[in-house]
């Protein structure tokens, strides 16, 4: 089926139920590097990312450069933290409606996270979301939100063989997606509800507490697009 549209999709808490899981493994895997002093409120983070958060902790803990190259370590430790926890599970009707997007509608999906990739993949595994990892990114080589996002919409461009979509509905958790979708100019769905007081502050339009609540036609019409 031909993808006019483009569906942007975080996972943490967003398809899966894992961000405090996926948390600990950072803070985790981050002690077991020798960094112990961390501030565990990602909003004091210019950018809310695994990469990001790596970077300013271990520059401020060692005094040195950060370097890509200790992301595959640092991923294995988080990644091992993870199989010793219980599996993670669709945010409820998450995976009905990632096949909804895919089979029935004219809207592609890809994936954008902050999360590094391993612990990506396992959380969409173990809940049994469909994706297709050419349309997945994270942030293993990548500190910035927009840049991940954006990178994502790049790959979906290539792998629907289009040259741009009509129009991109981001859709996340937090205050973080918010800020993201501002910046790159993108529609956002609100998913979840703690951080509820957010998107009220940033007056988001369209928002729901699970994916049993979500709409398509009522999205369309919040954000004016006209569907043949």
């Amino acid at each position: 089926m031909k993808k006019e549209n483009l569906i942007v999709l975080d996972i943490d808490d967003t398809l899966t139920s894992s961000d405090k899981k996926h948390v600990d493994a950072l803070v985790f895997a981050m002690n077991k590097m020798g960094i112990k002093n961390i501030d565990t409120d990602w909003r004091n983070y210019a950018n809310a990312t695994d990469s990001y958060i790596l970077k300013k902790n271990f520059e401020q803990t060692f005094n040195k450069v950060f370097d890509f190259n200790i992301i595959p370590d640092f991923e294995n430790i988080m990644t091992e933290y993870f199989l010793t926890r219980k599996d993670s599970t669709e945010i409820t009707g998450a995976k009905k409606i990632v096949d909804f997007f895919i089979n029935e509608t004219n809207y592609g999906v890809c994936f954008a996270t902050g999360s590094l990739l391993k612990p990506a993949l396992l959380k969409l595994e173990q809940a049994n979301i469909s994706f297709v990892p050419d349309i997945l990114e994270v942030s293993n080589t990548i500190l910035t939100r927009e840049e991940i996002v954006q990178s994502s919409i790049n790959k979906a461009k290539e792998y629907y063989k289009v040259t741009n979509f009509k129009n991109i509905i981001s859709f996340g958790d937090g205050l973080w997606d918010v800020t993201t979708a501002k910046n790159l100019n993108l529609h956002f769905v609100g998913v979840n509800t703690k951080n509820i007081e957010d998107f009220k502050k940033m007056n988001v339009q369209y928002h729901i507490n699970d994916w049993l609540d979500f709409n398509l036609n009522n999205v369309e019409k919040t954000f004016n697009i006209n569907e043949k």
